[in-house]
């Protein structure tokens, strides 16, 4: 099953009295993890390390010391998990391949038992009805290639593509939606640039190297991907508006979140003022004739992440925001929205405005929310988890979704980050964005008030007033 290609922008949402929405017929709901974040069983069955392995078990990079060694143990419980799934009606269901668990090394052998685990889940979502999304990429890079350069490396890119045709070739018949990478923002500018996130490099100029690389392997991918028969193939983006009083701040920021990656992938270039602005750290090299258009290759599905918005102003004096190279002078400010646990404003209007300008700047490629949600301090109490606060934000944010459908977004679907709580990067077990709660001592699962709300939107296709 595919997303359906019958739903086209224009078509509008219904909207019933009383302001109840409906979302047109066909919309898909579901739910998303990543295999680092969930999995456990780090060192079972033959998976390799990954540089999140050695970044979370390196002292003072993860919040408490936390590690993925457990996370939710969902390699051993998944079977319940999918169960939990479908008893909340999601349609489906939205998670990463583990490549270490495939490709220890990051090429060469294949690991048998990894890929076995995949069928097996693949297999039971089918048998309760789920449809599976397989992200091949959520940042768990094989150690053994980060030795080698990791994402600095044009090599990577090559193994990826490699891993991506293999993995296909065990799953390809029973999932028909792919995608490549997962905010390959964050594996960049984060990971090699402010080495807040694994590798835990701090070099600008290895950032955009590692730019281009994810792109390339991403055009590589979608090319093994589609000579193997791939019906459905596109990439997931975190992606922001951009505001601000001054337009040359907006322009750098929104170049650096939004357009370096919107415009090789939607349009086959790299935006010039973009180019420019680096050149203090890189002279793009990397980049040889070519690449563009393979990275360029046409996608069916823009996967978009959405969190928060971003506001900017000139401010003399300001130091560059390490995640954001050359934004001196530009500070990052905050409104009085409400913020979430993560700091991260409230804003549902900015997912209006993101999907409608991705339809007018990059037209023709079908929509789907790959993550949307929020991070609150979720208490366990009698055996209920009353997180009111999410429940408002996921109705504000799919009323947003809805009014942008009507304005023409073509939006396919909506997948709520995350299924349940589980291992937050370096964030450790801190924060909990989970429609279901995890006791992590016992691995319990309590469906959270949100995830129960959740399941009647499904259940009506909309949101009641």
């Amino acid at each position: 099953m595919t997303l359906s290609m019958g739903m086209s922008a224009g078509v509008a949402a219904e909207t019933g009295g009383t302001g109840d929405l409906t979302f047109p017929q066909g919309f898909l709901w579901g739910t998303a993890t990543a295999s680092y974040q969930i999995e456990g069983a780090a060192n079972e069955d033959g998976r390799g390390p990954s540089i999140w392995d050695t970044f979370s078990r390196t002292p003072g990079k993860v919040v408490g010391g936390h590690t993925g060694d457990v996370a939710c143990d969902h390699y051993h419980r998944y079977r319940d998990d999918v169960a939990m799934m479908a008893d909340l009606g999601v349609q489906a269901y939205r998670f990463s391949i583990a490549w270490p668990r495939i490709q220890p090394d990051g090429s060469g052998p294949v690991n048998p038992r990894g890929l076995d685990f995949y069928e097996r889940l693949v297999d039971e979502l089918h048998g309760r009805g789920i449809t599976p999304i397989v992200t091949l990429y959520h940042w768990d890079l094989p150690q053994s290639l980060e030795d080698r350069g990791g994402w600095t490396n044009r090599e990577t890119a090559e193994r990826f593509a490699e891993y991506a045709a293999v993995v296909y070739g065990r799953l390809g018949d029973r999932v028909g939606t792919w995608t490549t990478l997962n905010e390959p923002w964050c594996s960049s500018f984060l990971g090699y640039g402010a080495g807040v996130h694994a590798p835990g490099r701090t070099n600008p100029g290895d950032a955009y190297a590692a730019v281009h690389h994810l792109l390339l392997g991403h055009g590589l991918a979608v090319a093994e991907l589609r000579a193997a028969g791939a019906r459905q193939v596109g990439i997931t983006l975190n992606l922001a508006p951009i505001s601000g009083s001054d337009p040359e701040a907006v322009a750098h920021i929104d170049g650096l979140q939004n357009r370096i990656f919107l415009d090789p992938v939607l349009r086959g270039e790299y935006p010039a003022d973009v180019v420019e602005r680096a050149r203090r750290f890189t002279d793009w090299s990397f980049v040889r004739d070519g690449d563009l258009d393979i990275i360029g290759a046409p996608i069916d599905l823009l996967g978009v992440n959405y969190y928060s918005p971003t506001t900017v102003e000139l401010r003399a004096g300001q130091q560059a925001n390490p995640v954001h190279p050359g934004s001196e002078g530009i500070a990052f400010v905050q409104g009085d929205e409400e913020k979430t646990a993560m700091g991260w404003s409230v804003k549902p209007s900015g997912l209006t405005e993101l999907l409608l300008r991705l339809n007018h700047d990059y037209p023709g490629t079908p929509l789907i929310i790959t993550e949307n949600g929020a991070a609150f301090d979720d208490v366990l109490a009698d055996g209920r988890v009353a997180d009111e606060r999410r429940v408002a934000f996921l109705d504000g944010h799919f009323r947003a979704a809805h009014a942008a459908i009507e304005a023409g977004a073509d939006l396919r679907g909506y997948l709520v980050w995350s299924l349940m709580d589980n291992f937050e990067w370096a964030e450790g077990y801190a924060k909990r964005f989970g429609l279901v709660y995890v006791d992590y001592a016992s691995q319990r699962r309590v469906p959270k008030d949100s995830a129960l709300w959740y399941r009647e939107v499904i259940r009506r296709n909309g949101v009641q007033a």
